[in-house]
């Protein structure tokens, strides 16, 4: 990791966030980034799978292969993070933390 992978996108981030608690496949992945987002961020197909495949060469994600096939009797590609992915995204999650607080401090509390 080099100080030029962070900010990561929301994008990579979230991507990143799904795979954190368990493989997943790339429908999976569409589906969950929504749900994560709130419905903010809406994946195409293609963009997912160009982001899998430069997380792919990054070493931040790994393709496992599962036994169960997909619909057309190929077996599923999941991917799941490696550990350089966790510690990116457990350092961008630090580093919007810091922003956070930072934001709390000098901005007014609600009634």
């Amino acid at each position: 990791m080099t100080p030029s992978d962070l900010p990561l996108s929301e994008q990579t981030f979230f991507i990143l966030l799904s795979l954190a608690s368990a493989p997943r496949h790339g429908y999976a992945i569409l589906k969950d980034v929504q749900q994560l987002s709130d419905g903010r961020i809406t994946i195409s197909v293609s963009t997912l799978y160009t982001s899998l495949k430069r997380l792919l060469e990054q070493g931040w994600i790994e393709r496992v292969e599962r036994d169960t096939p997909d619909e057309s009797g190929r077996p599923r590609k999941e991917y799941r993070l490696t550990r350089a992915g966790h510690r990116i995204l457990s350092s961008e999650t630090t580093r919007l933390q810091g922003l956070l607080q930072a934001a709390r401090q000098r901005l007014p509390q609600e009634p």
